[in-house]
């Protein structure tokens, strides 16, 4: 899956928060299941640190979400 966890981070959904400054990108996959993938940006480089498919979102839904911005 390593096509579609560098797609999820070039061109994610959203993009939550994660711990000790990690980014986490969602994509949703299919109907209700979705691919994250956690990485670091540096500055001018960044890597990724490990990626899953979930179907709990709400665990997601509890992180402040970065991308877009919420109004």
């Amino acid at each position: 899956m390593r096509r579609d966890v560098l797609e999820a981070v070039a061109d994610p959904g959203k993009v939550l928060q994660g711990n000790y400054g990690a980014l986490m990108a969602v994509c949703e996959m299919a109907r209700g299941k979705y691919l994250v993938a956690v990485y670091n940006e540096l500055e001018r480089d960044g890597f990724i640190i490990t990626a899953f498919l979930t179907r709990r979102v709400s665990s997601l839904n509890r992180r402040k979400q970065l991308w877009p911005t919420l109004q």
